[in-house]
């Protein structure tokens, strides 16, 4: 049973990224740059997941076992996508418009790389909880690997 629920999750979140990348690209704020546009949707989708277990953590949703492991076995899979096929070279902020990417992504590849498997780890800690004492305790550790790559590898609002 878990193997096929993680079959299906990850089908519906390659649909989904692909869905919410050709969203995105049909808007007319969206970056020219394929690859910024494509990590957006990419982020929008950890954003989704993430406001689902910060929302059920703070009361605002029912604490619902399987809504919250889907949606960590979901950041489980983001945080495993290759970063180099999103933010790929020359698309730093100001070489690419609406990017906030800054130049240590490049530089500190290995860094960068390092804050996708630390999301891996909390997300994958999320996985199996079956409690809401199980979620805030492991909530803490989730915010704590977004905070600190957007500190290391983002760059301010454009």
């Amino acid at each position: 049973m878990q193997s096929f629920t993680k079959s299906k999750l990850a089908i519906a979140v390659g649909a989904a990224l692909v869905a919410t990348a050709s969203i995105a690209d049909s808007h007319a704020t969206k970056s020219s740059n394929a690859d910024v546009a494509a990590r957006h949707a990419m982020m929008g989708l950890v954003g989704q997941n993430i406001g689902i277990l910060g929302d059920t953590a703070k009361g605002e949703i029912a604490f619902n076992a399987g809504l919250v492991q889907a949606a960590a076995t979901n950041l489980n899979m983001l945080a495993k996508i290759d970063p180099t096929t999103l933010w790929t070279a020359g698309t730093e902020q100001g070489a690419a418009d609406l990017s906030r990417a800054k130049p240590e992504i490049w530089s500190d590849a290995a860094g960068f790389a390092q804050k996708f498997d630390d999301m891996a780890d909390a997300s994958a800690a999320l996985m199996d909880v079956a409690d809401l004492e199980g979620l805030r305790a492991g909530m803490g550790a989730l915010g704590g690997t977004c905070k600190a790559c957007h500190e290391s590898y983002r760059g301010p609002k454009n």
